[in-house]
């Protein structure tokens, strides 16, 4: 299939073709595939995410920058990427993944997104693929407000979940230590979609709280 229209979408035209081609070779197909480039492109992506984030909110804390990071770069959002690009089409996939569907796989897209960045920065640099990215995401970094910045923990994760019709997170104080001047608390955060828990510690227990629902909030952006 001509990759032409790939690339008019991408808004960029490879010199070298088969490293694009590559880029849309999943491991089911061949032992030459996208697996470096998704690596490369991972790590590219990471990067010039962190950058814009630093420039469009100054005065956002490092947590603060990470959360909004791991939203940009997690795989949802780079299969939804994949399906603007319309990737599933282009996807070179073994005969197994072809019959279960492997092209609307949403981890297979994100991958693809992923290795096709790589691909730009070895065909052309890293000024070409910054381009590239931004103009990718615009959108969506255009739609993060100040507002995003200053959200708890708690409430980035209940707006999270609830965005996904799921089940709101259940707070358990599981212990209490120290003086009445430095208590410790610890308190475990479990959500519906996850199994086992998460623990946070604070000196409250709406710290304690926070702190679970930070590191739950992580989970899921991992995932």
């Amino acid at each position: 299939m001509s990759l032409a229209k790939l690339c008019k979408l991408l808004a960029y035209h490879f010199s070298d073709d088969a490293i694009l081609q590559q880029a849309l070779t999943h491991r089911s197909a061949s032992a030459s595939n996208n697996e470096r480039l998704e690596f490369l492109g991972d790590s590219i992506l990471g990067m010039v995410i962190a950058d814009a984030l630093y420039q469009k909110f100054p005065q956002a804390t490092e947590g603060e920058m990470s959360r909004l990071r791991a939203s940009l770069v997690k795989k949802e959002t780079l299969s939804e990427i994949g399906l603007e690009l319309d990737l599933g089409q282009y996807l070179e996939l073994g005969s197994g993944e072809l019959k279960s569907g492997g092209f609307r796989r949403a981890s297979i897209l994100a991958d693809a997104v992923e290795a096709i960045l790589g691909a730009i920065y070895l065909d052309s640099g890293f000024s070409s693929v910054r381009d590239i990215i931004l103009s990718l995401y615009k959108g969506r970094l255009d739609k993060m407000q100040s507002a995003d910045v200053g959200k708890d923990p708690k409430t980035q994760l209940q707006e999270y979940l609830q965005a996904r019709g799921q089940p709101l997170p259940e707070y358990k104080v599981m212990s209490t230590k120290g003086p009445a001047h430095a208590q410790i608390f610890t308190v475990h955060c479990v959500v519906g979609s996850i199994v086992g828990e998460v623990s946070g510690q604070g000196g409250s227990r709406r710290k304690a709280e926070q702190d679970a629902a930070g590191k739950m909030f992580a989970v899921l952006m991992q995932e």
